[in-house]
């Protein structure tokens, strides 16, 4: 199942249009440029190495995306052994990471989870500690592709609290390294079994069970109890780059959709004397669907090279960013997962009954693009992160700021203007005056809300800057079309969010449950 798997990314590889990866050893090392990039802190730089990578294939470019937050963590929480350890063979990309969370009962509820880690007292890995458990959803768990896999496993130890206060993070190889660090004995940890997925079939989605013969082996990182704080350092990673690949499916969409609308020649033009067919990129739906898959993907670069900018300036000591960066998280990886469904739906539809039929591929970005919205905390999570906790952050002074900035520039875009002001609002109702279900209610129109204001934000300053004498001509001439779309066009959509917002759980709980599924 491995092979075949592993057989389908190396196919899909050397398919994709924009970058022809020759082989595997090529495209790995082409892929782990990201990895210095990003741990110089040119998080910007690396999120564009990473789109071309991934709009080629955005399935195989899953390995070594995880091992990138993996290092951070391992930077932050791990001890001066362990990176002395791991981190080489991490950053070279001779070694790949897992990102081993879920398990078949807990679902998201991280807290629900029942692997156990026991302290090892004596013998050879004295000191270290016993992991027992299985695990679901491993993105790369099992592969020939690294010389290592380094599983970075949440576990409980003996007497640990209940729920995520419980929660320990170890480091679980697939090969013990030997007293020279090198690949050693095997590790009690293996491959139950292979998803069945609906897409990214470039990558296989591990079933792992850990300890079946209770010699698993595994280090813990930072202190006991303390997992869940290690492993959303590297989560948060994750979740920017899982943004980024919603970005990635859609780009490499527009890319198909521009050829065959092109190509596709189909009935006169509307209203036309001349009755000869035309390419549908002249008929205005088509037209519609081209611009706003177009301005949705450069919407969704914006948010996300912000974001990253942001990072890469927090890094550097600028507080103020590293929080607005953390407030954008959310939004990016939500908005951005959102705009790749729905990018690749409008290519589907660009094609009509062709995009239906395998053999055009259409099909493929719509079926990868729809595990993104879900994994690494799904879009729902997000909002609620961001409406429980990131909206607090300055007792609402850093979303206030961000959006008082957007209207200051917006003063000649009144939609987005009153977009910028109406999500300031919002936040600060909900935090003066809404109750929690309250909150959580209106959350994700309220994210929404938030990521497309920043976003035509970003692209009103690019069709701005579109009119410097250095510019291209082309860019020069696309981008103010491009940025009106979406100032029009979806700044305007997501000022009708506002009622959604605010209108409460009320709604919500009128049924009860027998009465609702009835």
């Amino acid at each position: 199942g491995v092979a075949r798997v592993l057989r389908g990314a190396c196919g899909h590889a050397r398919r994709a249009r924009r970058i022809m990866l020759q082989n595997v050893g090529l495209s790995l090392a082409l892929i782990t440029v990201l990895i210095p990039l990003a741990l110089l802190g040119v998080l910007g730089l690396a999120a564009v190495v990473l789109e071309n990578l991934g709009t080629a294939n955005m399935a195989f470019t899953l390995l070594p995306m995880l091992t990138v937050g993996a290092i951070e963590s391992l930077l932050h929480h791990g001890s001066q052994a362990q990176r002395d350890l791991w981190l080489a063979k991490l950053v070279s990309g001779q070694w790949s990471v897992t990102m081993t969370l879920t398990e078949p009962q807990a679902g998201s509820d991280v807290g629900a989870l029942r692997t156990t880690a026991t302290p090892i007292t004596a013998g050879e890995h004295a000191g270290k500690w016993l992991i027992k458990g299985t695990k679901i959803y491993i993105t790369w768990g099992e592969h020939e592709l690294a010389e290592n896999i380094v599983h970075l496993v949440l576990a409980r130890t003996p007497g640990a609290p209940a729920g995520s206060r419980g929660i320990s993070l170890f480091i679980v190889p697939k090969y013990l390294p030997d007293a020279d660090g090198n690949p050693g004995q095997r590790n009690d940890l293996r491959v139950v079994s292979i998803e069945h997925k609906l897409g990214i079939h470039a990558s296989p989605t591990c079933v792992m069970s850990y300890g079946d013969n209770d010699a698993c082996v595994g280090e813990l990182v930072g202190a006991e109890n303390a997992g869940l704080k290690a492993m959303f350092t590297m989560m948060n990673s994750a979740r920017i780059n899982v943004g980024a690949q919603g970005l990635q499916l859609a780009e490499r969409a527009w890319q198909q959709a521009r050829a065959y609308a092109r190509d596709r020649v189909q009935s006169a033009r509307a209203g036309s004397p001349d009755k000869t067919p035309v390419a549908i990129i002249e008929h205005p739906d088509v037209r519609r669907m081209l611009l706003r898959m177009r301005a949705l993907t450069e919407g969704a670069r914006a948010l996300l090279y912000t974001c990253c900018g942001l990072i890469d300036r927090g890094a550097l000591g600028d507080e103020a960013a590293q929080l607005r960066a953390e407030l954008l998280v959310p939004l990016v990886k939500a908005w951005g997962t959102d705009i790749g469904c729905e990018v690749t739906s409008l290519n589907i539809q660009i094609h009509g009954g062709m995009g239906f039929i395998e053999e055009t591929g259409a099909a493929q970005h719509f079926r990868d693009a729809r595990i993104t919205p879900i994994y690494e905390g799904t879009n729902g999570i997000q909002a609620a992160d961001l409406v429980t906790r990131k909206l607090g952050f300055d007792n609402g002074g850093v979303l206030a700021a961000l959006m008082a900035e957007i209207a200051a520039e917006a003063k000649d875009e009144p939609a987005l203007a009153e977009l910028a002001n109406t999500c300031a609002a919002i936040g600060a109702w909900m935090l003066a005056e809404a109750s929690l279900d309250d909150r959580l209610a209106g959350s994700v129109p309220f994210q929404t809300m938030c990521a497309v204001a920043v976003a035509g934000w970003q692209l009103l300053r690019q069709a701005r800057a579109a009119g410097g004498a250095q510019v291209p001509a082309a860019i020069a001439a696309s981008k103010p079309a491009v940025a009106r779309f979406f100032l029009d066009h979806v700044v305007t959509e997501a000022l009708g969010l506002k009622a959604s917002a605010m209108q409460g759980a009320g709604g919500l709980y009128a049924l009860d449950a027998e009465a609702l599924t009835a």
